[in-house]
Protein backbone atom coordinates (compact mmCIF):
# COMPACT_ATOMS: atom_id res chain seq x y z
CA UNK A 1 0.00 0.00 0.00
CA UNK A 2 0.71 3.72 0.19
CA UNK A 3 4.13 4.61 1.77
CA UNK A 4 5.06 7.79 -0.48
CA UNK A 5 3.47 10.47 1.26
CA UNK A 6 4.94 9.46 5.03
CA UNK A 7 1.05 10.12 6.30
CA UNK A 8 1.47 6.39 7.59
CA UNK A 9 3.63 8.10 10.40
CA UNK A 10 0.57 9.49 12.35
CA UNK A 11 -0.87 6.26 14.45
CA UNK A 12 -4.39 6.54 13.11
CA UNK A 13 -3.71 6.79 9.76
CA UNK A 14 -1.11 3.65 10.47
CA UNK A 15 -3.80 2.14 11.61
CA UNK A 16 -6.40 2.88 9.11
CA UNK A 17 -4.08 1.46 6.63
CA UNK A 18 -3.17 -1.59 8.62
CA UNK A 19 -6.89 -2.40 8.41
CA UNK A 20 -7.31 -1.98 4.82
CA UNK A 21 -4.44 -4.12 4.69
CA UNK A 22 -6.28 -6.87 6.83
CA UNK A 23 -9.63 -5.86 4.60
CA UNK A 24 -7.28 -6.74 1.19
CA UNK A 25 -5.74 -10.35 3.18
CA UNK A 26 -9.22 -11.55 3.85
CA UNK A 27 -10.71 -10.85 -0.21
CA UNK A 28 -7.62 -13.05 -1.03
CA UNK A 29 -9.54 -15.64 0.39
CA UNK A 30 -13.00 -14.95 -0.84
CA UNK A 31 -11.26 -15.95 -4.37
CA UNK A 32 -10.72 -19.62 -3.76
CA UNK A 33 -13.90 -19.94 -1.94
CA UNK A 34 -16.02 -18.31 -4.51
CA UNK A 35 -14.46 -20.51 -7.00
CA UNK A 36 -15.31 -23.48 -5.10
CA UNK A 37 -19.01 -22.24 -4.36
CA UNK A 38 -18.19 -22.25 -0.52
CA UNK A 39 -20.79 -20.13 -0.25
CA UNK A 40 -20.52 -20.82 3.82
CA UNK A 41 -16.81 -20.36 3.70
CA UNK A 42 -17.69 -17.07 1.77
CA UNK A 43 -20.39 -15.66 4.43
CA UNK A 44 -17.76 -16.69 7.21
CA UNK A 45 -15.16 -14.26 5.20
CA UNK A 46 -17.35 -11.81 4.48
CA UNK A 47 -18.60 -11.12 8.53
CA UNK A 48 -14.59 -10.88 9.65
CA UNK A 49 -14.37 -7.95 6.93
CA UNK A 50 -17.46 -6.16 8.42
CA UNK A 51 -16.23 -6.84 11.61
CA UNK A 52 -12.63 -4.76 10.87
CA UNK A 53 -14.58 -2.08 8.91
CA UNK A 54 -17.21 -1.45 11.45
CA UNK A 55 -14.90 0.56 13.73
CA UNK A 56 -12.60 1.60 10.67
CA UNK A 57 -15.88 3.53 8.60
CA UNK A 58 -16.87 5.15 11.91
CA UNK A 59 -13.14 6.84 12.09
CA UNK A 60 -13.75 7.45 8.49
CA UNK A 61 -16.99 8.55 8.44
CA UNK A 62 -16.85 10.50 11.92
CA UNK A 63 -13.41 11.66 12.14
CA UNK A 64 -11.49 11.90 8.99
CA UNK A 65 -14.40 12.57 6.14
CA UNK A 66 -15.94 15.47 8.31
CA UNK A 67 -12.74 17.63 7.83
CA UNK A 68 -12.08 16.58 4.41
CA UNK A 69 -15.78 17.48 3.11
CA UNK A 70 -15.54 20.97 3.33
CA UNK A 71 -12.54 21.03 0.19
CA UNK A 72 -13.75 17.37 -1.37
CA UNK A 73 -17.90 17.17 -1.01
CA UNK A 74 -18.08 15.00 -4.21
CA UNK A 75 -15.45 13.24 -3.37
CA UNK A 76 -16.35 12.26 -0.14
CA UNK A 77 -19.93 11.90 -0.74
CA UNK A 78 -18.82 9.07 -3.40
CA UNK A 79 -17.17 7.22 -0.63
CA UNK A 80 -19.24 7.23 1.94
CA UNK A 81 -21.83 6.25 -0.77
CA UNK A 82 -19.18 3.27 -1.63
CA UNK A 83 -19.37 2.49 2.02
CA UNK A 84 -23.04 2.01 1.99
CA UNK A 85 -23.07 -0.55 -0.83
CA UNK A 86 -20.45 -2.56 0.54
CA UNK A 87 -21.88 -2.97 3.96
CA UNK A 88 -25.54 -3.41 2.27
CA UNK A 89 -23.96 -6.79 0.57
CA UNK A 90 -21.95 -7.68 3.88
CA UNK A 91 -24.56 -7.64 6.40
CA UNK A 92 -26.25 -9.69 4.27
CA UNK A 93 -24.26 -12.17 6.44
CA UNK A 94 -24.69 -10.85 9.74
CA UNK A 95 -26.46 -13.10 11.16
CA UNK A 96 -24.40 -15.75 11.01
CA UNK A 97 -26.45 -18.09 8.51
CA UNK A 98 -25.61 -18.17 4.51
CA UNK A 99 -27.50 -15.78 2.75
CA UNK A 100 -30.68 -17.33 1.10
CA UNK A 101 -30.18 -15.17 -2.73
CA UNK A 102 -27.98 -17.34 -5.00
CA UNK A 103 -26.73 -14.30 -6.82
CA UNK A 104 -24.98 -13.21 -3.35
CA UNK A 105 -21.65 -14.65 -3.72
CA UNK A 106 -21.25 -13.06 -7.14
CA UNK A 107 -22.92 -9.82 -5.55
CA UNK A 108 -20.27 -10.08 -2.50
CA UNK A 109 -17.48 -10.62 -5.05
CA UNK A 110 -18.93 -7.04 -7.07
CA UNK A 111 -18.99 -5.43 -3.49
CA UNK A 112 -15.38 -6.82 -2.83
CA UNK A 113 -14.01 -5.00 -6.13
CA UNK A 114 -15.93 -1.74 -5.06
CA UNK A 115 -13.92 -2.54 -1.82
CA UNK A 116 -10.38 -2.75 -3.17
CA UNK A 117 -10.59 0.50 -5.67
CA UNK A 118 -12.24 2.36 -2.46
CA UNK A 119 -9.17 1.23 -0.61
CA UNK A 120 -6.99 2.56 -3.10
CA UNK A 121 -8.90 5.94 -3.30
CA UNK A 122 -8.31 6.22 0.49
CA UNK A 123 -4.54 5.30 0.15
CA UNK A 124 -3.83 7.65 -2.93
CA UNK A 125 -6.47 10.63 -1.85
CA UNK A 126 -7.75 10.32 1.20
CA UNK A 127 -4.69 10.29 3.35
CA UNK A 128 -2.45 12.17 1.88
CA UNK A 129 -5.00 15.09 1.61
CA UNK A 130 -5.27 14.43 5.27
CA UNK A 131 -1.84 14.93 6.25
CA UNK A 132 -1.64 17.90 3.88
CA UNK A 133 -5.08 19.68 5.36
CA UNK A 134 -5.72 18.86 8.87
CA UNK A 135 -5.00 20.75 11.39
CA UNK A 136 -3.86 19.47 15.45
CA UNK A 137 -7.86 20.58 16.43
CA UNK A 138 -9.16 17.69 13.39
CA UNK A 139 -6.46 15.35 13.57
CA UNK A 140 -7.20 15.19 17.40
CA UNK A 141 -11.10 15.03 16.57
CA UNK A 142 -10.26 12.22 14.60
CA UNK A 143 -8.16 10.37 17.14
CA UNK A 144 -10.65 10.71 19.77
CA UNK A 145 -13.36 9.03 17.06
CA UNK A 146 -10.61 6.17 16.96
CA UNK A 147 -10.52 5.95 20.73
CA UNK A 148 -13.85 5.63 20.74
CA UNK A 149 -14.54 3.31 18.14
CA UNK A 150 -11.43 0.95 19.04
CA UNK A 151 -10.09 -1.66 16.50
CA UNK A 152 -9.76 -5.00 15.59
CA UNK A 153 -6.50 -5.25 15.44
CA UNK A 154 -4.98 -2.70 17.67
CA UNK A 155 -6.19 -0.32 20.44
CA UNK A 156 -10.32 -1.53 22.01
CA UNK A 157 -12.93 1.02 22.30
CA UNK A 158 -12.90 3.12 25.67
Amino acid sequence: MCEYCGCQALETIDELTQEHEEVIRLISHLRPAHRSGETIRMAEVAREIARVLGPHTQVEEEGLFPALAGDFPDQIATLEAEHRRIEAVLSEAADGGVPSDPAWPDRLMDAMAVLRDHILKEQDGVFPAALAGLDTEEWEAVEATRTKAGSTLSRQAV
